[in-house]
């Protein structure tokens, strides 16, 4: 099965912000809603990707 390449480039943009996401928090100060808005963002990466 071969990944169209503009899904791919999608899914690299999402990561990036992901993982710009991640560098940003204060793991001291992070809620349970950050939490469930960042595997929100993982659960929409991979429905996307299928």
């Amino acid at each position: 099965m071969t990944i169209p390449t503009h899904k791919v480039d999608d899914l690299k943009q999402r990561l990036a912000a992901f993982m710009d996401y991640l560098d940003n928090i204060e793991p001291e100060q992070t809620s349970l809603d950050e939490i469930d808005e960042m595997l929100r963002m993982l659960d929409d990466m991979e429905n996307r990707f299928k």
